[in-house]
């Protein structure tokens, strides 16, 4: 099972940005912990970070055989419809992730764009969001399988 671990605007520079917010885990960090969770799961992860959203897209659409993601779109959250679009055509897993707890900051925060196709989202538990995020999502995904709910491997859906 693959799960795409993606990373938005800003998330490179984590451990450098806003320690107070943000913590002092640096992404590679983050994704060392993630992948050794993952291993644990018998899962792979595939990280992947860019400041941009049409690169965001880009790499979304080219996994899209991957069984789930976790994403922090970072700001992208607040405004990125192209990349809502994306995460809402990718036809596997999903969960958001945000290191600081989004609701109790500026009020622009406030609303998602991405949160309502999620199947889930976790915010304000730090670098510990990831591995939660990781620990529902595998089940998650598992159950899907198990009741047969596997998808076609190109994305299409078969008509009756």
């Amino acid at each position: 099972m693959k799960v795409l671990l993606i990373s938005g605007p800003n998330l490179n520079i984590l451990g450098q940005r806003q320690p107070e917010i943000y913590g002092t885990q640096t992404l590679a960090d983050i994704e060392d912990l993630v992948g050794k969770r993952a291993k644990e799961w018998g899962v792979t992860i595939r990280p992947y970070q860019s400041n941009h959203e049409g690169a965001l897209i880009d790499f979304i659409q080219q996994e899209r055989s991957a069984e789930g993601l976790i994403i922090n779109p970072g700001a992208l959250s607040h405004y990125g419809y192209s990349l809502r679009d994306a995460l809402e055509a990718f036809p596997g897993g999903k969960m958001e992730v945000h290191l600081s707890n989004v609701h109790a900051r500026e009020s622009f925060r406030h609303h998602l764009v991405t949160a309502p196709i999620m199947d889930g989202v976790v915010a304000g538990l730090g670098w510990r969001g990831y591995l939660a995020a990781l620990d529902a999502l595998v089940p998650m995904l598992q159950e899907r399988h198990d009741r047969g709910a596997t998808r076609p491997s190109d994305g299409s859906q078969s008509g009756s």
